[in-house]
């Protein structure tokens, strides 16, 4: 009894991740700092872009008012909208209490966001394994063996789409699961000797059931699809790791089930029911379907590693994990949800973290681990070269010419005269993802919401077009503007600027011109 009171003890708070040594840190706590740093660095130099207006947008939103936002990119209310979960408001406190902007707050996210995700992944590799170098190589697979086309995309954990994607609310959903999934491995097994590996100090009897559940629940509310994948994952590891059945243990899971229910369904700002069935987003991730192989074809190398551990003597989350998370892309193609294709970063998990522990093993190694060894430093350098140096080598010492991380222009120069609120019609692709994220709204918002109805959008869609097409008269225009409470206009340079409008400002870098409309 006093030898595992001594095991519980020396892993509690910092030294988790150094399984107890007080002294010199473990490799993966050195080269997990190395990575912050770099990729902080990273994150920072490239200018925000994408989606990253949509959250900013959020964020402003929750500013101007934390208990009835506003639709995040339209005139209108706002009550309904998943994009208003927990961390979302954390984040619009925090810019009350600050004063930062939308756009600030993002920013800043991205390295908080990366620490969670760097020790949620030490965390979950330390519960699969005690050998000090798997985590780092679980780093290293899970950056870089992906595929050889580039992709941008929130949930993809690529190096370079990293550069992007770190100050999403997708990144941090996904360190929070490595979290859950390391404590779900604690509660589902009960051999001691796997306890030498992890043990998180708190999370013992009835509550530490409890809190694992309301920590799925947290992040069903912060990314639900983030969410699909972190539930299916923790199905997966409870199924192979969990060794009896008896009522108290089945009891307790249920516990965990009701905990994550009742923090979801009690979350005020919007109904998480409600999104089951959504098709809202599906139309646009089909494509992620479709470049799905390129996308992630050299995460294949982890197939010999994972067929080892399915060749056990017993059940192995890993594998059942790759079954389970495989499924519920596949019933996304097949369903035609194909929202769940961003589930990828599941089934790709699995193989990226077997190869790793399955590398880190101590030698000598036999002559099929040193094949295994080979193709995967192979794998890692082609994936480097041909889709991720880029994000790491800046431009200035590049002595290749990597591809480089898409740089955005900034809107500061039109959102300087534009007042919160008001509203903006553009022709511009990143103006219209750009704009609302420093405060303006939207004629039509770009992307679907369940706070607004679909058809809704669409005729607002229809509206703008109607608008910004050649053949319009002054009057079908004035109607527009009369309808949406239209006070600006921000054009693309291949686009005229209609003669009942005001050219306030332009830009040098792009050439769109900011002009005024209306009353």
């Amino acid at each position: 009894m006093s030898a595992h009171v001594l095991v519980r003890r020396t892993v509690r708070g910092a030294t988790a991740l150094r399984a107890g040594r007080m002294g010199r840190p473990t490799p993966y706590q050195f080269f997990g700092a190395l990575f912050w740093l770099v990729m902080t660095l990273a994150y920072w130099r490239v200018p925000l872009c994408c989606d990253a207006g949509q959250h900013a947008a959020v964020v402003e939103r929750l500013k101007a008012d934390l208990l009835h936002p506003a639709h995040t990119m339209a005139d209108l209310p706002g009550e309904g909208s998943p994009y208003y979960g927990p961390y979302a408001v954390a984040q619009g406190v925090l810019a009350r209490l600050t004063g930062l902007s939308g756009w600030a707050v993002v920013k800043l996210a991205g390295p908080v966001h990366l620490l969670v995700l760097l020790t949620g992944t030490g965390r979950f590799v330390r519960a699969l394994t005690p050998r000090p170098w798997a985590p780092v190589l679980a780093l290293l697979f899970m950056t870089l063996l992906w595929g050889t086309a580039r992709i941008l995309w929130s949930g993809y954990l690529g190096l370079m789409s990293m550069t992007t994607n770190l100050g999403y609310p997708s990144a941090v959903a996904i360190g929070v699961t490595f979290w859950a999934w390391a404590w779900t491995c604690v509660r589902a097994r009960d051999d001691a000797p796997a306890v030498r590996f992890v043990g998180p100090s708190g999370l013992g009897g009835w509550w530490g059931y409890a809190g694992i559940g309301a920590l799925y629940g947290l992040i069903l509310l912060t990314h639900p699809v983030t969410a699909a994948s972190a539930l299916v994952g923790a199905v997966a590891i409870v199924a192979s790791r969990q060794r009896g059945w008896s009522r108290p243990v089945v009891a307790r899971w249920v516990l965990a089930g009701g905990a994550c229910a009742a923090v979801a369904v009690s979350w005020p700002y919007y109904d998480v029911l409600t999104l089951v069935g959504d098709t809202g987003m599906d139309a646009m991730h089909r494509r992620l379907y479709e470049g799905m192989l390129a996308n992630s074809w050299l995460a294949l190398l982890g197939l010999p590693a994972l067929w080892v551990r399915a060749r056990g003597p017993v059940r192995d989350p890993l594998v059942l994990m790759f079954v389970l998370e495989g499924l519920l892309v596949a019933y996304g193609w097949v369903s035609g949800h194909y929202t769940y294709a961003r589930a990828l970063w599941a089934v790709l998990v699995p193989l990226q973290f077997a190869l790793a522990v399955e590398l880190a093993a101590p030698r000598p190694w036999r002559r099929a681990r040193r094949v295994l060894g080979g193709a995967a430093a192979a794998g890692v350098c082609v994936g480097f070269v041909t889709v991720h140096a880029g994000a790491v080598v800046p431009r200035s010492v590049d002595p290749v010419g990597f591809t480089q991380p898409t740089r955005w222009p900034s809107y500061d120069w039109a959102a300087r005269h534009i007042g919160p609120g008001e509203v903006v019609i553009t022709d511009g692709y990143l103006a219209g993802h750009s704009i609302a994220g420093y405060g303006p709204n939207l004629a039509a918002p770009i992307w679907p919401d369940p706070a607004l109805d679909e058809r809704e959008r669409r005729r607002r869609a229809a509206d703008v077009r109607a608008y910004l097409a050649r053949d319009s008269t002054r009057a079908e225009r004035a109607a527009v503007v009369r309808r949406y409470h239209v006070r600006w206009l921000l054009l693309t340079r291949w686009h005229p600027v209609p003669e009942e409008a005001v050219v306030v400002a332009w830009s040098r870098r792009t050439g769109e011109v900011l002009a005024r409309v209306g009353g």
